[in-house]
């Protein structure tokens, strides 16, 4: 029996892995680019010396962030390591790009408003969502029916980055279009098991182990797409969730024409959540649970943003 190829290996292990789709597309790009620079080698030909020599490739040449070839580098050790099996000595002696510290793009209150508020039907609704609940985009698009707890005003997270859960809370402002909105994704609900479409995405083995509970409305996407779509995984034609960079171009689309910071994208959303939290009082511990971030250091960069605060100076110039 012929052993799979590589790229097949590679995908087979992302995914018992639970990697997400993007992870797994972006590793299989990185590991592809890294064979064809050097002549479609097989990476175990291959050692430091080569990847030192890509990864400067990157940097000179392509003129990439230090986070892309950050990126690049963990899809290779991801293959040397998880793939191919080799514990090679100097595989963690290759450097990291070190990144460069930048402060989050932050809006002022009036700004945020007049960006969500120029976003028209669900695209408004789910900007208004991101920043009201710090949700990074991707989080958002694949919120399900159960995971929306009106009694207690919280959404859950699912498996959110580093695949962790997490509760985030529920603005009052957004109860009433979150309702409208679960109305309208019935429509589409009924919709489908009418025409007996195969059921949503489950993730990892719950389509296994429940094989109908993505047909069960409590699974259903809280922002469904209008049209059915092919799984780029199981090449079923089924119902999935919007698709993230629809909205990402309405807030360019609005942003030119508000003349706003040209940088400012979906996650500055989640930015103006977390540093305007901090001005309403609220302590750096509980904002970073809402955000889900592993390390306090990670959510402290807010503090940095504030125009006021315990650690705040002031200009001589301002005293007395």
């Amino acid at each position: 029996m012929k052993s799979p190829r590589l790229m097949d290996q590679v995908r087979n292990i992302l995914r018992t892995h639970h990697y997400s789709l993007r992870t797994e597309q972006v590793y299989i790009h990185w590991i592809k680019q890294f064979i064809y620079f050097n002549k479609k080698q097989h990476p175990r030909d291959l050692g430091k010396n080569e990847i030192t020599e890509f990864l400067t490739h990157l940097a000179v040449n392509k003129n990439v962030a230090a986070s892309t070839q950050n990126q690049a580098l963990s899809a290779l050790l991801f293959l040397y390591k998880k793939v191919l099996n080799l514990e090679l000595e100097w595989i963690d002696d290759v450097v990291r790009a070190k990144r460069p510290k930048r402060l989050p793009v932050v809006l002022p209150r009036d700004d945020v408003m007049r960006l969500l508020n120029s976003l028209n039907g669900v695209y408004k609704l789910l900007a208004y969502l991101l920043y009201g609940t710090g949700m990074r985009l991707s989080e958002a698009v694949q919120l399900r029916v159960k995971d929306i707890d009106f009694s207690y005003n919280q959404i859950i997270i699912r498996a959110g980055k580093g695949n962790k859960d997490r509760r985030t809370i529920l603005p009052e402002r957004l109860i009433s279009p979150l309702k409208r909105q679960i109305e309208y994704s019935r429509t589409l609900f009924d919709l489908d098991r009418e025409e007996n479409i195969p059921g949503v995405y489950l993730p990892y083995a719950l389509e296994r182990k429940y094989p109908n509970a993505g047909k069960e409305w409590p699974w259903h996407w809280v922002f469904p797409a209008k049209n059915r779509s092919t799984d780029p995984r199981t090449k079923i034609v089924r119902r999935h969730h919007l698709y993230e960079k629809t909205l990402q171009r309405n807030i360019k689309r609005v942003v030119r024409n508000l003349t706003l910071p040209v940088n400012v994208t979906t996650h500055t959303l989640r930015h103006c959540f977390a540093t305007h939290m901090l001005e309403n009082g609220y302590d750096i511990r509980t904002i970073q649970e809402l955000l889900g971030h592993n390390d306090i250091r990670t959510t402290q960069i807010y503090t940095h943003v504030l125009q006021r605060g315990g650690n705040a100076a002031r200009s001589p110039l301002d005293i007395g």
